[in-house]
């Protein structure tokens, strides 16, 4: 960790080390353990209900995946209520059971309770977020804030916790696995962050706040699905859609048909703040229709706008924080992460402001030189930025976008490209099959199969944008991976790539290309997990770490080797020529005053939110005032924010106030990995690049460890050394490369 921007050890350092001192940890468990023999004396055989209907056992389907041909959507409101009964049973034997308290019958039980509420949660919230319906919906706010107090009265049982306290404090006379000391930890660490501590009163305020959180967020993530979908920009003409293909007007038509505008045309919203259609468009009047429409989103005004419901999110995660004795949101849901405190990321993004600032305006001076070449008599404005930064970006590396996408057909990406890399690395097959129902017919599997050719897990890929589906692009399970339950993963994959139109090539930008490789990172992750227990297993990891295994994938899409194997042009089966692989790879440093900047607003401004104290958030009250805060906190950041808007504006943001914690207070976590991941690069290609050695290394190290140890360690067992910063700005062009 060199040069101005060093992190000390301090900052890189989880607490699960220091905490474990004085606890033997062996690779094996003792079984003369003398906490858990006292179990052995109890003949305790308690009553748990068994459940009935589709989620009652597991799934008949290969890997346990779920049979979207028989599930209903009447069959969620009775598992939710019948997972939750069962686990309540499970949680009232544990805490009656006449045994002493024991790493098994405590530790164990808990963390093996409520698998029918697991298997329902994993089915449902997957749908909700990838192809949700109205009755989803509905079955969504209903059960929300029932599972949050379902989840408070386990981490809130007095009684409960006196047992996972007994099986804490006599950790030092214990021998345990590694991760069996983990488990441990993490489940006290996690009930004391939930509230096991406080008094009764506080409990209950607490309680009281989770149950408005969980209604709230859901809520939030609702309507601003449902304001993306309205704020559709609706023109009048083709004329105005002047630089799109006839495929792309003709989809706008048909949008337009549907929201009710026939012989109009109808350009949809994506999640983000700047959007992808806007250096296409040649009309500089639907430019800025279109960016203005995407800001003013959820913030209208009306039942779609979301800014007195986001500033209650706010002030009700600092008053929970203040329960604890902590000054604001942040300092409390920090705990867990390899960052730990506010201070740290904040310090950690702040400075890289000085390099960044100049670079914003440094680009934003270029852009203004190619207008006025052009004859055009205005400044650069957000909605221009991506027009005349890609043709900046033509004459400077002679790149033209529509030329590259050509050679980047979404199927041999995934399948040529990703896959290829997997199997370069890992030795990892795969082999698409048609069997298994999916829960929509865009959605596409696969059978992962290990080098020796045992099975490994299930993938969905679910890859196009359609309304049904939130904004993003991300992965999650099905089925987690335990050894506890022989469970093997069964992962998705989920994009919001436009959809060609029939017919014609679906071909993919190279953005597109780097987060299919990203999300596939994610899951690699979950697919070499190999723990016990799912609380541990595979992305179970801080909220700052988890990002880093799939960023790092994607320094392989642009590996010769890979690239050459995937990268074939549409029409002519060209492989891509290795000058244009050059040039793209120079490019990637051009634009960064943006495609950097906004991704540092949009954290700052998570930061922003999560740092007010109870009275600062409850002071927040109207969409007036939430303007005034975020223009303020925009305003302190000393980056270009008029002509770099954040990613995401807080009307939207989904991130940080979509769910109950999510990324709040955490959205740095991607500059965070980034670090991680590009300093890791260097690694990769220090010691050979794709080789099976790295990858097995690699997997060894870090994708097969989950949430068993310590982060700074994992990354140091990784690479021999702590990460440095170096990497990530010199790839950003925020530093220079030093000489050789």
């Amino acid at each position: 960790m060199l040069g101005p921007f060093m992190l000390g050890p301090s900052t890189l350092s989880i607490a699960l080390a220091a905490a474990l001192a004085g606890c033997a940890i062996n690779q094996e468990a003792d079984p003369m353990n003398p906490i858990d023999k006292a179990n052995s004396a109890a003949d305790y055989s308690p009553k748990i209900p068994v459940g009935t209907g589709y989620f009652a056992t597991d799934s008949s389907l290969p890997f346990m995946a779920p049979d979207f041909s028989k599930i209903t959507e009447d069959d969620y409101p009775p598992a939710f209520e019948q997972g939750m009964a069962i686990q309540r049973a499970e949680v009232a034997a544990i805490v009656n059971n006449p045994a002493a308290p024991s790493f098994t019958n405590t530790i164990v039980a808990l963390e093996k309770s409520g698998r029918m509420l697991g298997r329902v949660s994993n089915v449902f919230f997957g749908l909700t977020g990838s192809n949700t319906t109205p009755r989803l919906d509905d079955i969504d706010t209903e059960i929300g804030p029932k599972l949050a107090a379902h989840n408070d009265s386990i981490n809130l049982n007095a009684a409960l916790f006196e047992r996972v306290k007994a099986v804490y404090d006599n950790r030092s006379a214990m021998t345990m696995t590694r991760e069996d000391a983990a488990l441990l930890e993490k489940t006290y660490d996690d009930m004391v962050h939930a509230g096991a501590l406080l008094s009764e009163d506080e409990r209950s305020q607490v309680m009281a706040i989770n149950g408005e959180l969980s209604r709230l967020t859901t809520e939030f993530s609702q309507t601003v699905r449902e304001g993306t979908l309205a704020n559709a920009l609706i023109v009048d003409t083709a004329e105005e859609l002047a630089g799109l293909s006839d495929s792309e007007i003709q989809q706008a038509a048909e949008l337009a048909a549907e929201k009710g505008a026939p012989g109009k045309y109808a350009l949809a919203l994506q999640n983000t703040s700047q959007q992808p259609v806007l250096p296409a468009l040649t009309n500089r009047e639907t430019r800025e229709r279109l960016f203005q429409a995407s800001l003013a989103r959820s913030s209208k005004g009306g039942e779609l706008d979301t800014r007195t419901m986001l500033a209650r999110i706010a002030a009700l995660r600092a008053q929970k924080a203040s329960l604890f004795g902590k000054p604001d949101w942040a300092t409390y849901t920090m705990y867990d992460r390899m960052a730990k405190q506010p201070s740290a990321a904040l310090g950690f993004m702040q400075q890289m402001v000085p390099a960044l600032s100049a670079t914003q305006r440094n680009e934003a001076d270029l852009l203004n030189e190619k207008i006025a070449e052009e004859g055009k008599n205005f400044t650069v404005q957000p909605w221009d930025w991506y027009l005349y930064a890609n043709k900046v970006k033509a004459e400077q590396y002679a790149i033209d976008e529509d030329q590259i996408a050509g050679y980047f057909q979404l199927e041999k990406v995934l399948e040529d490209g990703v896959f290829y890399m997997a199997n370069k690395l890992y030795g990892v097959t795969f082999e698409r099959r048609y069997d298994i129902p999916t829960y929509h017919p865009d959605v596409s599997t696969y059978t992962l199969f290990e080098a020796d050719g045992s099975e490994l897990g299930l993938f969905y890929f679910d890859p196009f944008q359609r309304p049904s589906k939130r904004g993003g692009a991300w992965m999650s399970n099905f089925v987690d991976q335990s050894h506890v339950w022989n469970t093997k993963p069964v992962i998705y994959n989920v994009l919001n790539i436009p959809k060609a139109a029939e017919g014609e090539p679906q071909l993919v930008s190279f953005d597109n290309v780097e987060t299919v490789f990203h999300e596939f990172g994610h899951a690699l992750h979950g697919f070499f997990a190999d723990q016990q227990y799912v609380s541990l297993s595979g992305t179970s990891t801080a909220r700052d770490f988890v990002e880093f295994p799939s960023q790092v994938h994607e320094m392989w899409a642009t590996h010769p080797e890979v690239l050459q194997n995937y990268a074939k042009h549409y029409e002519t089966g060209e492989t891509i020529p290795m000058a244009m692989v050059e040039k793209i790879q120079k490019s990637l440093k051009w634009n960064q005053g943006y495609e950097f900047g906004e991704i540092v607003e949009a954290a700052l401004l998570d930061m922003k939110w999560h740092s007010l104290s109870a009275a600062q958030a409850a002071a927040l009250e109207t969409p007036e005032e939430v303007d005034g805060f975020e223009r303020q906190s925009l305003s302190e950041l000393g980056l270009e924010v008029d002509l770099v808007p954040p990613r995401y504006r807080s009307s939207y943001f989904n991130h940080i106030f979509s769910s109950p914690a999510g990324y709040s207070a955490g959205y740095y976590s991607y500059l965070w990995s980034e670090m991680l991941d590009k300093d890791a690069r260097d690694w990769f290609m220090e010691n050979g690049g794709l080789t099976r050695e790295n990858g097995a290394h690699y997997r060894e190290t870090v994708l097969s460890q989950g949430g068993t140890m310590d982060y700074s360690m994992m990354y140091k067992n990784f690479a021999g050394r702590d990460p440095k910063v170096e990497p990530m700005l010199i790839s950003r062009g925020l530093m220079q490369e030093p000489a050789e």
